[in-house]
């Protein structure tokens, strides 16, 4: 479905689609128009700037890089066999679908291969659309890179890293702190303890979440799993931008109160790789419905002739169990601050008490939608754990 075809559908029809969905289809058609237009602008800026020689070293750095990481992946995991990547061109929504299924294919690389051919990519720092946090935003999750725990946590391994690019200068943005949370492989997320989502030790559990602050070229990376799907909603993985946030020195979370939400977004992960991931175990254990990207109503946002919400990834060998190494380059407006927009919400708190839910929060009712309704996690009577079987 084509971000346009959004437009027509009514309040009654979003809310069908997505139980829950509060969003006024008018606003958004508003919202998406300025969008495209703030993209156009912020292309424009992009191109003028893309041949100066600060940006060209910047790609010759994110090319080394990448490939590095890959290769001390591989050693570190005691791959030998080739590895693969999915190549793709840019194009919308659809069109990625379509490019993705039916006209490219995995292609072994190897020490000889070209590490620009690889991992210079198409991605694109046009400015990324904000969309909702969805009902499950935690506030004050713990800096760390691995996001993995001993539990709940069982899965295809990501290593991803996200690069944030200012769209005015095209410099990157050091210093902002990063939010990341997925859902587990069974579709149930941690932090949360409501009606559809009851996650194993509730608003104490933290799999899966994390926070990290960008370096000088803009790049956090972050050890998690693939995410499982659940009703609704297209698989996906939540970002979150915090400039100017104030940490707390006992344990390093951030303050409550303090910067500005420069950018709320999601990517998203074709469905070849999505189904190639749901036929490995735990994802097998999966009893929810899946929901294509073609029929959420947020990947539909996201996608532009512009700006792509999937990542690039490469196997990391021959096959999924070796895992995957995935980058996204984000553009973001610096001046940007989404605190007070109907986008986001915080569910709940981690402190150094633990987890607790936030009272005063809309994000099980009313924006809650945003996410395109709770996760069931119930399917035939039963409630998930939030555990792989």
């Amino acid at each position: 479905m084509h971000f346009s075809k959004l437009l027509t559908l009514s309040a009654a029809t979003l809310a069908l689609a997505h139980p829950g969905e509060k969003h006024d289809p008018h606003i958004m058609k508003r919202e998406i128009r300025a969008r495209d237009a703030h993209a156009i602008r912020s292309k424009r800026s992009l191109d003028a700037c893309s041949t100066t020689q600060h940006a060209k070293r910047l790609q010759q750095r994110n090319i080394a890089r990448r490939a590095q990481t890959v290769q001390n992946l591989r050693k570190a995991r005691g791959v030998t066999t080739s590895a693969k990547k999915w190549r793709r061109s840019s194009d919308d929504l659809e069109k990625w679908e379509a490019v993705n299924h039916n006209q490219t294919g995995l292609l072994d690389f190897n020490d000889k291969t070209s590490a620009a051919e690889i991992f210079g990519g198409n991605t694109s720092a046009i400015l990324a659309p904000t969309v909702t946090d969805g009902p499950y935003y935690i506030w004050g999750e713990v800096q760390r890179s691995n996001t993995k725990e001993e539990e709940y946590s069982n899965g295809v391994d990501v290593y991803l890293e996200v690069q944030y690019i200012d769209v005015n200068t095209c410099k990157p943005v050091p210093g902002a702190f990063v939010d990341i949370w997925n859902a587990n492989a069974t579709g149930v997320y941690s932090g949360i303890s409501t009606s559809g989502n009851y996650a194993t030790d509730g608003w104490d559990s933290t799999y899966l979440r994390g926070i990290q602050e960008t370096d000088s070229d803009g790049i956090v990376n972050f050890e998690t799993i693939f995410p499982g799907h659940y009703d609704g909603r297209a698989t996906h993985t939540h970002i979150l931008t915090h400039l100017n946030a104030s940490v707390h020195q006992n344990n390093g979370t951030l303050v409550v109160g303090t910067g500005s939400v420069a950018h709320i977004g999601q990517l998203f992960w074709n469905e070849v790789l999505r189904s190639a991931v749901e036929d490995t175990y735990p994802y097998t254990t999966n009893t929810q419905d899946i929901t294509s990207n073609a029929d959420d109503m947020w990947s539909v946002i996201q996608a532009s002739s512009s700006y792509d919400p999937f990542p690039d990834y490469v196997y990391l060998g021959d096959d999924l169990s070796s895992g995957l190494f995935a980058w996204k380059q984000v553009g973001i407006n610096v001046s940007a601050d989404y605190t007070d927009n109907s986008y986001y919400s915080i569910a709940g708190y981690y402190d150094e008490n633990g987890g607790h839910q936030n009272t005063d929060s809309t994000a099980f009712g009313g924006d809650s939608g945003g996410d395109g309704g709770m996760p069931s996690g119930s399917m035939s009577g039963a409630i998930p754990s939030g555990t792989p079987n």
